[in-house]
């Protein structure tokens, strides 16, 4: 398609060698039922994520998914600090594939928020809140040690045949603790570059991407608590990744802290779409929009407006599979639909 075609939430999308049948995007979420709490996938995991790829989704991102024990948010998420993981996801992805859906990943490692960890990690030893543990501030070598946990993570889901990986750099998380002023109080190279953890994963993440892989990253573009920043220096350090590497950026906001009464965000519908704009604008760069985008009327003014490239969608996608099916009915569009279901629609 080219640019002075019109866009619209079934129009095909590219990016590098990813092709997109359409621009909805299931937004990933936690599903917390690693029952064994090791780590692997689980029959909910398969068919949650493949009743997705029937139901018409262009790219299905898997839930946050940890490179080590301690990452996680509790110990019953996703990992892929083991091989013994990769068999299980490498099955949802066959699987999804097999429905026309292309899958991608979101890798992360949850720092002072791994609720489970006996002594969680951070670049500063800040709690999340009083009532959270105080974590513990890595060392020098245990972040460049931390670098090379998201560097394997990565290449064990190119080895599970993912389409592409998105690196978790929002929501209070890991890589958002290190570009936060607010907890990264550090002296050493990782404090006085507050963006350098963060571009040596995304380094370490492309040397074991294929070429043609595209590299997403999902940035909260504002904090909510007081001295928290905004969209201008959210803006300047998704410039520094962009250079580092990503290709595409997830735009959401929030998650470093308890929301202050002044800054809460909003709870209406597309109340996030206009970072997702900022961002696409000042950085000439592909960018997801998300945040309450379950109205299909809205989801398609969205990218017909070319505020966003794709929409992510989360609890719309929760309380029905067949969301984008049901989508193209309503916006009377055409799209491929399960022999079985054609009576349906």
């Amino acid at each position: 398609m080219s640019n002075n075609q019109l866009k619209d939430l079934f129009s095909t999308y590219h990016l590098k060698g990813l092709d997109l049948k359409n621009r909805t995007m299931m937004s990933p979420m936690c599903q917390y039922s690693v029952e064994h709490k090791d780590g692997i996938a689980t029959d909910w995991h398969y068919m949650h994520y493949v009743s997705r790829a029937i139901g018409g989704t262009a790219l299905i991102m898997i839930e946050m998914t940890d490179v080590e024990p301690d990452g996680r948010i509790s110990d019953f998420d996703l990992g892929l600090w083991s091989d013994e993981q990769i068999p299980a996801l490498k099955r949802i992805v066959d699987a999804c594939h097999s429905y026309g859906a292309k899958v991608g990943i979101q890798i992360a490692h949850a720092g002072r928020k791994a609720e489970d960890a006996d002594v969680p990690v951070a670049p500063s030893a800040i709690a999340f809140n009083s009532k959270s543990k105080t974590p513990r501030a890595l060392s020098t070598e245990e972040v460049k040690g931390m670098v090379e946990k998201f560097r394997s993570a990565v290449a064990r889901a190119v080895q599970a045949g993912f389409d592409t990986i998105e690196i978790h750099g929002a929501h209070g998380y890991l890589i958002h603790q290190f570009h936060s002023p607010l907890t990264n109080k550090r002296e050493d190279e990782y404090g006085q570059d507050l963006t350098r953890f963060g571009r040596e994963v995304i380094t370490a993440a492309k040397n074991e991407m294929p070429e043609d892989m595209p590299l997403l990253m999902r940035i909260s573009a504002k904090e909510y608590v007081e001295g928290g920043y905004g969209i201008q220096e959210s803006i300047a350090f998704a410039k520094v990744y962009q250079s580092a590497g990503v290709d595409m950026f997830d735009i959401s906001s929030g998650g470093e802290g308890p929301i202050a009464a002044w800054g809460k965000p909003g709870t209406h519908a597309a109340y996030q779409v206009p970072l997702a704009r900022e961002i696409k604008q000042a950085l000439d760069v592909p960018v997801i929009a998300v945040g309450r985008l379950d109205d299909p009327i809205l989801a398609n003014a969205v990218i017909g407006n070319e505020e966003s490239d794709l929409v992510a969608i989360g609890r719309g996608l929760l309380r029905n599979p067949y969301w984008t099916l049901e989508a193209a009915s309503l916006l009377k569009k055409e799209t491929q639909i399960p022999t079985q279901y054609t009576t349906s629609f």
